[in-house]
């Protein structure tokens, strides 16, 4: 199964790639506007049994079963605390030739920024609970960092294959 992954590399100073900015415990992180399909209010979710503890169900968005990470299990191990800004982040993330959504729990959603190449750092490993492998670089802003996120490297293999097969293990609500 194929990941498919945004460079950074492919914006120019002249045309800033822009992010979605959105908080996780007390870090920020960023993930790029092309891979955002949209942002909703948290609501239930539904568990489904025997899958990796990161992937925390799936929700119904108009009558479709969307695989739920919690990004909170998958960086530190603890689940993500709902508060009335928790929301879920809808992306859509590359699998083999197929485009699927998949949502991710955050504690809530920042802003959209411009970030130009010459603004973004090479990830390494800094003291955050991120492995660097899952970021596509370091975002250096005004107001301080901001990790942008691989999400194709962040969902491991192995996980994109349970999420692409839930469609057909949970039936769509009408």
């Amino acid at each position: 199964m194929a990941l498919s992954t945004e460079s950074p590399g492919k914006a120019t100073a002249a045309c800033p790639s822009q992010y979605l900015t959105f908080e996780l415990g007390d870090e920020m992180f960023a993930v790029g506007t092309l891979n955002v399909r949209e942002i909703i209010e948290y609501g239930p979710i539904t568990s489904v049994p025997l899958l990796p503890p990161s992937i925390r169900g799936v929700i119904n968005l108009r009558g479709a079963a969307v695989p739920v990470l919690d990004l909170g299990v998958r960086f530190r191990g603890e689940r993500t605390v709902q508060t009335s800004r928790t929301c879920f982040v809808i992306l859509e993330v590359q699998t083999d030739n197929v485009r699927k959504p998949v949502g991710i729990i955050v504690d809530a959603v920042s802003e959209v920024l411009e970030i130009a190449d010459q603004a973004i750092e090479p990830s390494l490993n800094f003291g955050t609970d991120v492995r660097a492998d899952f970021l596509l670089g370091i975002g250096k802003l005004d107001s301080g960092f901001v990790l942008l996120l691989d999400i194709g490297r962040v969902l491991s293999l192995e996980q994109v294959d349970v999420l692409a097969n839930l469609e057909s293990l949970v039936p769509s609500a009408a």
